[in-house]
């Protein structure tokens, strides 16, 4: 049986067996649920490794579920609707969403979906926790922005920000190399990995999160081109 557990959110018992069908072939191991409700309690007791979240959802819908999610850590979300108005993709991504699948959609692709982001998704984990801690210095400053890759935390004026994985990634990319200007397509490959295939209006999306929990934080965009991290004060490692 494979490692990982996939959540399948949605309150059609036909498509919610028909995915976990499809799943299980696949050897993954899932869940079905019809509410969010019931979600965010398996969040709580026994989190999943990926969603697929319906949108449409009796009670709390799947946007406040995703968005929910998203406040506590980085797992794979995918989210599928009936919606297929490019705000309601927009939504979903803005809240956090990996991916966003309209219905009717193949089963098949949706196997595809989830394997692509196990993949990239643990993939860059374990990247990350193999780094040797000597490749890192022990603090990194940009002006009044401290981060500390070791302990992957980060202070804005004193005080920590709750990030979220992706969160952190980005804001240590920008500081590490502060006045630099990103292409939006640098930021992805550096952030969600080489092999993300989804649009980079994922970019402003994170950035405008990041923007929202350290207030004056001076992300600038860069016209034409990406983003950031405008200070005076320069590096100090």
């Amino acid at each position: 049986m494979n490692e990982y557990t996939i959540a399948v959110v949605d309150d059609d018992a036909n498509i919610r067996h028909l995915v976990e069908a499809y799943l299980n072939k696949e050897n993954y191991r899932t869940v079905g649920l019809g509410t969010a409700e019931e979600a965010w309690e398996l969040w709580i007791s026994s989190p999943p490794d990926l969603w697929v979240l319906d949108i449409m959802l009796p009670g709390m819908d799947g946007y406040e579920l995703c968005r929910r999610i998203r406040s506590d850590a980085e797992v794979p979300i995918i989210m599928i609707s009936a919606k297929d108005d490019e705000v309601d993709k927009i939504l979903g991504l803005e809240l956090g969403g990996d991916d966003y699948l309209v219905k009717p959609f193949s089963p098949r692709e949706l196997v595809a979906r989830v394997k692509r982001q196990l993949r990239r998704w643990y993939r860059l984990h374990a990247a990350n926790e193999t780094v040797a801690p000597a490749a890192a210095p022990a603090s990194v400053e940009a002006g009044s922005l401290q981060v500390y890759p070791e302990e992957r935390r980060a202070f804005w004026r004193g005080a920590e920000l709750e990030l979220t994985f992706k969160e952190y990634t980005l804001l240590q990319v920008l500081a590490e190399h502060p006045n630099r200007a990103y292409t939006r397509e640098q930021l992805l490959t550096l952030v969600w990995g080489d092999d993300y295939f989804g649009s980079d209006r994922a970019v402003d999306h994170l950035i405008k999160r990041l923007r929202k929990k350290a207030e004056q934080l001076p992300i600038e965009s860069v016209w034409g081109h990406g983003y950031r991290l405008r200070t005076e004060g320069g590096i100090h490692p």
